[in-house]
């Protein structure tokens, strides 16, 4: 169990905290593993309402630790990562994320599969994927355009720029912003809200909303995990690790 991802129970709410500030919340396979297990969990026990997921104050998580992912590369529907966004994706019951500071790749992506997201003023959402000579994840590529349109999902994924909370608003990825020092009582609030309803209402509502996109989004997330996983065998992103750590703007003039 990874001693980088923290539990609290807040009521009948479990709070999944990615606590590795020194990396910026860089994740692991380790920690994705401790989250995915939490959220087994979470989902088989009667006690727990929802779930939210959150970083440390000053930011959710920078995406995956570029070392260990290449370490330990994802490989089949079995690894760290899948289960992890199988799990998020199958879960039965609210999830609510609560974000500050940096959201990148994964953090983003999550995000879509939340039922509730709320954002510090200091968020800053990113999806550098194709930045990274790889291709989008998590099935974005398939729910971004359909909740924020072709145009505006292709800026987003194809260009990887960072956005803020007004945009991610606008574009419909997140509920709602406040100041930061205001976030955790919101989030505590509408966990606590919640928590307070009718769960198998709560879940067949959930069932209802999700269940018509379910199959064709795990459709599109195998096809994006077997591209994915040809991109990091690829050299354009061998190029755009290298440049990173060699600190110097990556060259993908020479690739057709």
């Amino acid at each position: 169990m990874s001693t980088e991802i923290k539990f609290e129970t807040h009521g009948r709410s479990l709070h999944i905290i990615m606590d590795r500030p020194k990396r910026k919340n860089a994740l692991t396979m380790d920690m994705y593993t401790a989250m995915a297990d939490a959220i087994a969990d979470a989902d088989a026990n009667n006690e727990v309402r929802n779930i939210v997921l959150r970083g440390t104050e000053a930011c959710f998580t920078s995406g995956n630790d570029l070392e260990d992912f290449m370490k330990n590369p994802p490989q089949g529907d079995d690894s760290p990562v899948a289960t992890f966004m199988r799990n998020l994706y199958n879960f039965t019951k609210p999830v609510i994320a609560a974000v500050q500071g940096d959201a990148v790749g994964i953090g983003t992506t999550m995000l879509l599969h939340c039922d509730f997201v709320y954002v510090g003023e200091s968020a800053r959402l990113q999806m550098p994927f194709v930045s990274l000579g790889l291709c989008p994840e998590y099935a974005s590529s398939y729910i971004l355009p359909r909740i924020c349109g072709h145009v505006k999902a292709a800026e987003l994924l194809m260009l990887g720029e960072t956005f803020g909370g007004q945009t991610a608003l606008e574009c419909g990825i997140i509920n709602g912003m406040v100041a930061d020092e205001e976030l955790l009582d919101l989030v505590l609030a509408k966990s606590e809200q919640l928590a307070k309803q009718p769960p198998a209402a709560i879940r067949a509502t959930k069932q209802l909303m999700r269940g018509a996109r379910r199959q064709e989004g795990n459709d599109v997330m195998d096809r994006e995990m077997e591209l994915f996983g040809k991109g990091l065998k690829g050299p354009e992103f061998v190029e755009a690790v290298t440049s990173f750590f060699e600190k110097r703007a990556p060259d993908f003039s020479k690739f057709n």
